[in-house]
């Protein structure tokens, strides 16, 4: 589902709808992982292994939810480097509640949500403050969020957790469904509510493609960025409690060494699903198929024994590929006022 808060009237001509269908990102992801899917099934043995299928399914709906995070900044015109940071922070905040203060587990994720909303808040406070654009702010606090974190916590894990708790995240449903999936879903359906039928929603797109046109129409804008990485913040820490119900416990290593981990799959979902990197437009559904191509590919190409070197380059030069292709659909369609 795109969202795009371009005028509709401006443009002279108009794609038939059945053109338009064709040239979404939605509809290119859609045939990408429905080939990829078919290749691997024939190539890859146990592909279509219900432990495979379940594993594939566990780590889709964390990858989505992370590039969702991702996504909520860069519909601003901005980036989030910490949000592997935050991820942490929160995983460690979760488990530290649960299991050094007692809490009931629901409580502890509370707080888990609470300590990433709070960090993005942080983030987005100082970019507005100091004008400086998100990507210096947020490569910034990445190590400070991360340092203070390994410092607090002495870079312990937290694996007593309640079995409550872990067992949603190794349940099955149907033999093959993860309820993590479920959960992505809720999520899903929430931002797809924000941002097409709440005033807030359009207001952050708003702020995102003419940062100086919805000043002029009343809508503040600094108040629309800070809350925009409250909502990445957010979105990050409910990603990295999926993890730890993954995981069954609260590690500091769990996104990398600062985070770094997350960046990719954090860039390749929004980016390959036709979220716009210069802000005003994303797309739930396109950032969903991102992640679900990129969680294939990786599923695929380590069944086939390639190497972890070789398909973190592929993923590379994928994001490379999907940030040229879209240039040039994007540039095809203006000349045609197709866009």
């Amino acid at each position: 589902m795109a969202l795009d808060e371009a005028p509709a009237s401006s443009s002279p001509r108009r794609a038939a709808p059945s053109a338009g269908l064709l040239l979404t990102n939605e509809f290119g992801l859609i045939v990408l992982i429905l080939l990829f899917g078919a290749g691997f099934a024939a190539l890859a043995g146990g592909f279509l292994s219900p432990f495979n299928l379940f594993t594939l399914g566990r780590t889709v709906a964390v990858s989505i939810v992370i590039g969702l995070s991702m996504m909520a900044v860069i519909a601003t015109g901005g980036l989030n480097l910490a949000v592997g940071a935050i991820g942490v922070c929160a995983a460690m905040a979760c488990g530290y509640a649960i299991e050094v203060l007692g809490m009931p587990w629901p409580l502890g994720v509370v707080a888990g949500l609470a300590v990433g909303a709070a960090l993005g808040w942080v983030n987005g406070w100082m970019v507005v403050r100091t004008g400086l654009h998100s990507f210096i702010i947020t490569l910034a606090t990445m190590s400070i969020f991360f340092g203070a974190m390994i410092f607090l916590t002495r870079a312990e894990s937290y694996r007593a957790l309640p079995a409550a708790f872990t067992t949603i995240g190794r349940a099955k449903i149907g033999g093959v469904v993860s309820p993590l999936l479920l959960v992505t879903l809720v999520v899903m359906l929430a931002l797809v509510y924000l941002y097409r039928f709440t005033a807030l929603g359009r207001e952050m797109l708003a702020a995102g493609a003419r940062p100086e046109a919805a000043e002029l129409s009343g809508i503040r804008v600094d108040r629309i960025f800070i809350l925009c990485h409250v909502l990445s913040g957010f979105l990050a820490a409910v990603a990295a409690v999926m993890m730890v119900a993954r995981n069954g416990a609260a590690i500091p290593s769990m996104a990398g060494q600062l985070g770094q981990d997350w960046l990719l799959p954090a860039f390749l979902g929004p980016v390959l699903g036709g979220t716009l990197l210069n802000g005003g437009k994303v797309s739930v559904l396109g950032t969903a198929l991102g992640a679900l191509l990129v969680a294939l590919l990786t599923n695929g190409l380590l069944l086939l024994q390639l190497g972890e070197f070789w398909i973190q380059s592929f993923l590379g030069l994928l994001l490379l590929l999907a940030v040229l292709i879209d240039k040039s659909r994007r540039s095809f369609l203006a000349r045609r006022n197709l866009a």
